[in-house]
């Protein structure tokens, strides 16, 4: 065992413990457990819990990317300030200045990248632990965990679609599984060098404001873009089937896991955040409109009140005396059945 397998056995032990874990379970559904279903869904697994354990991370990557293509505008005129000074003084300050942004805006190269670095042992341990299944079969490399000579035997023989799960395209020779082990792995090149490459494209052009898609480093992320998927594909060809079902599984989740936090979280000034207020505008006026018709049209019918009779005094059923215009006096009223009744405070004539 070389000084690499040496850095890597604890890793590689943990990425063997996982897989037998898996396929045992696969095995305990009724699935063959010398298939090859059984052992790339167990590859399967594998990155279903790694990327588990890396969500937080890669929420911090996400919130790095952003940061750092937001402050792109800022970088650019730090770059312009010190244009042309090289003294030691002057790449000092600049270098002083560029961490005191970083710090403002809580971000740094370092940590758009950590996903990847933390990915890369795991992937490494994979590529070992396929590599080596024939010699743990034969007895010629010692077990890895779990992974004894008898799984190790059973996992060589499993393919997929044909081709064993340690099949390399360059290593596939002339014998009768051949063709099947260069078709299956240009198929899972093109689907692992397109998600990545769908992968980056979604992040860098539906995630951030036109502003930070100009200037020097906007230019390298979009290098970076064309240049990722290409290095892929030509080192592809040296990486067992088993460890191409890896990559591209794991670009399929992040994928979804940024179409997730893109939707729900996007930066602002974005193409993705512009298209998330127009769903909730749409989504506010639909409910509206349900919430208008759903609710039933109150008629309130006016209906005429009655004046309330007023009490009236006894009095008032009296006639009222007249007035004469001439002497303007009180002129008694006549009562048709009697004689008048003279008006109280009226001055009377004597009796004679």
């Amino acid at each position: 065992m070389d000084w690499f397998d040496g850095l890597l056995k604890p890793i590689m032990v943990v990425v063997a413990w996982i897989m037998v874990q898996f396929h045992s379970l696969f095995e305990a559904v009724g699935l063959d457990p010398a298939g090859g279903a059984a052992w790339s869904l167990s590859i399967v697994g594998l990155v279903i819990v790694i990327r588990i354990l890396l969500i937080p991370l890669f929420f911090r990557q996400i919130k790095a990317s952003r940061g750092m293509q937001l402050l792109a505008p800022e970088m650019q005129a730090i770059q312009k300030k010190y244009k042309g000074k090289t003294d030691p003084a002057s790449r000092e300050a600049m270098s002083r200045e560029t961490m005191a942004l970083y710090r403002e805006h809580g971000t740094n190269p370092f940590a758009s990248c950590l996903p990847i670095l933390l990915q890369s042992p795991i992937f490494f341990a994979l590529f070992r632990v396929l590599i080596e299944l024939p010699n743990i079969a034969s007895g010629k490399y010692p077990p890895i965990g779990p992974m004894s000579p008898e799984l190790a035997a059973q996992a060589e023989a499993a393919t997929i679609f044909g081709a064993p799960l340690s099949g390399t395209f360059m290593q596939a020779g002339s014998g009768p599984d051949a063709m099947a082990i260069r078709i299956v792995t240009v198929v899972l090149i093109i689907a692992m060098s397109a998600t990545t490459f769908l992968t980056q494209r979604q992040l860098t052009m539906k995630n951030m404001p036109p502003a930070a898609l100009q200037g020097p480093m906007a230019q390298q992320q979009k290098v970076l873009l064309y240049v990722l998927p290409l290095i892929f594909a030509f080192s592809g060809v040296n990486f067992p089937i088993g460890v191409l079902i890896y990559w591209t599984t794991t670009n399929l989740w992040s994928m979804g896991q940024q179409f997730y936090t893109i939707r729900r979280m996007p930066a602002p000034g974005s193409q993705a955040e512009i298209a998330m207020k127009e769903r909730k505008a749409r989504k506010s006026k639909s409910h509206g409109t349900i919430e208008e018709a759903a609710a039933p049209a109150v008629i309130i019918e006016e209906k005429p009140r009655g004046q309330r009779e007023q009490p009236k005094r006894k009095d008032r059923n009296k006639p009222r005396p007249v007035v004469d215009d001439v002497k303007d006096k009180p002129v008694p009223p006549k009562d048709s059945d009697g004689p008048s009744t003279p008006t109280p405070g009226a001055p009377t004539k004597p009796k004679k």
